[in-house]
């Protein structure tokens, strides 16, 4: 069983890396893959750190996994060298364990115990890690098939989007025996999971075998298909019982008045990295490389690292990414973010370990360009951030300008909502101030019979928070289709949003 000195005895380890020098060289994930028995044995000796402490804060959706994933349950099975178990009580309480094992960014990791003091513990328990062994041994061992369910209802539901949360409402409600169509507007199913993560992320094969098995349950797709232009809105309501809008957030934020923002070159982050993957996909040579190019990344979070990595394998020249905030510290500050919240440090992905520059407190000024009317340069100032009494966000310049080479500037400024367009018009849908779509505890929106979640509903936000929010959303659609719900609901509408990361 467990033991209590367990972290006193085996120190912390991450999941081992490739070298820099390897994979920056190639498409394939980051992370080692490991011979299973080796990989048993070290992640067993990681979970062996698990207390299971009387007040487990790793699975409170308030500032552990939003999934309430059981957490020191999966591990006490994982020490004990019971693999199978773990895996079925890893997905009693998350579809897709092997996505959040690797993109999650762990806030239940953050919200461990043995994260209060990490100098005297030795660090918080590697969770991420352990649960992204315990699916891929699962998958391995051929643990995970199909769950088809036993009972039809006869009812059917259209699920819009395929990404986390679409996919996490659709395997529940056929599971829970309606008849479930997902439509997808793209050409390959996943969303932003395909088309957003970079291969070197998690490849897309992982993505695939999932696939197979929600249509080996019943769950049928669709592709190509961009709901409210065809097919149309009136079209969908004949034909189905209810709706699930999973349509993400997808309007990036632009800022035009940004001088020489005209300029060729000059391009969204979310537009650099889909072509970029769709030239993993086969689809043949991005016309978006940074081969041999200066590129400049204006934003610090999760999408501009994404940027960074992608421009590391394309053969950047040189690779800068700018960020308006001040430099977080290494190390949680307990005023600011007291343990078990969110803390805010600097957060590094395994990109930024791969080169480039990180600057902090610096914000464009102006574009250069040259005579074909293409960035050259980027002139950027030192900056402080406030807040004026409305809540507006004011970045003011207080330092000399410096100009950087660029051939390439991508932008990660974040998102502004959902998109608009004839699916919204046509259920008479509107945004909201966060430009998301705002719905009841029951998930329901203004439009009878048409539901949301994910990044729709809570504007972006993590993968972890669109599959427990699929999940939850799933629940209210059978209770509204049969007046009861036996499938669980991990969170609940009224959720704030966590700040984007």
């Amino acid at each position: 069983m467990v033991d209590p000195e367990g972290f006193m005895k085996v120190p912390k380890r991450d999941a081992p890396r490739r070298p820099v020098q390897e994979r920056v060289h190639d498409w394939r994930e980051v992370y080692v893959e490991q011979p299973p028995a080796e990989r048993a044995r070290e992640v067993s000796a990681q979970a062996s750190r698990c207390m299971d402490c009387g007040v487990p804060f790793c699975h409170s959706g308030s500032a552990g996994c939003p999934l309430g994933n059981l957490i020191p349950e999966w591990n006490d099975l994982v020490q004990r060298d019971m693999w199978s178990a773990a895996s079925y009580r890893l997905h009693a309480t998350n579809n897709f364990p092997e996505f959040t094992g690797r993109v999650c960014p762990a806030p239940c990791e953050s919200a461990c115990v043995l994260s209060i003091d990490e100098r005297d513990s030795g660090g918080s328990v590697t969770i991420k890690w352990i649960e992204k062994a315990i699916a891929d041994a699962a998958w391995e061992a051929g643990v995970v098939a199909p769950c088809p369910a036993v009972v039809r209802t006869g009812k059917a539901v259209a699920v819009i989007g395929s990404g986390p949360a679409g996919l996490a409402a659709a395997q529940q409600l056929t599971r829970a025996g309606h008849d479930v169509t997902v439509f997808e507007r793209d050409d390959r199913l996943g969303g932003l999971l395909r088309y957003g993560i970079p291969e070197f992320k998690m490849e897309k094969s992982v993505l695939g075998r999932r696939l197979e098995q929600m249509c080996a349950e019943g769950t049928r797709f669709r592709t190509e298909s961009e709901v409210g232009v065809a097919p149309t809105v009136a079209q969908l309501s004949a034909g189905f019982d209810a709706v699930v809008l999973a349509v993400g957030a997808l309007r990036a934020r632009d800022d035009s008045r940004v001088p020489g923002r005209e300029l060729g070159g000059i391009h969204l982050a979310m537009d650099y990295l889909v072509r970029s993957n769709r030239e993993c996909e086969g689809d043949g040579p991005t016309a978006v490389s940074a081969s041999g190019k200066h590129v400049v990344i204006i934003g610090g979070g999760d999408t501009g690292a994404d940027c960074l990595g992608t421009a590391h394998r394309q053969g950047a020249a040189s690779v800068t990414q700018l960020d308006y905030h001040p430099e977080l510290p290494a190390e949680r500050d307990e005023e600011r973010s007291p343990w078990p919240s969110w803390p805010m440090v600097l957060r590094t992905s395994p990109a930024h370990a791969e080169g480039g520059v990180r600057r902090f407190e610096v914000a464009v000024q102006r574009f250069g360009g040259n005579a074909d009317a293409r960035v050259r340069s980027v002139v950027v100032a030192e900056v402080r951030v406030s807040v004026d009494e409305g809540g507006r966000r004011r970045v003011t310049p207080v330092g000399s300008q410096v100009e950087l080479p660029c051939d390439l500037a991508l932008l990660a400024i974040g998102f502004e909502g959902v998109e608009h367009g004839p699916l919204l018009d046509g259920f008479g849908l509107r945004p909201n101030g966060r430009g998301a779509l705002s719905c009841g505890p029951d998930w329901q929106t203004t439009a009878p019979g048409v539901f949301v979640c994910g990044d729709a509903h809570r504007g972006a936000s993590l993968v972890v928070w669109a599959i427990a929010e699929g999940r939850s959303a799933a629940r209210s659609v059978d209770a509204y289709l049969t007046g009861h719900s036996d499938l669980p609901a991990p969170v609940h509408p009224t959720t704030l949003p966590l700040a984007v990361l």
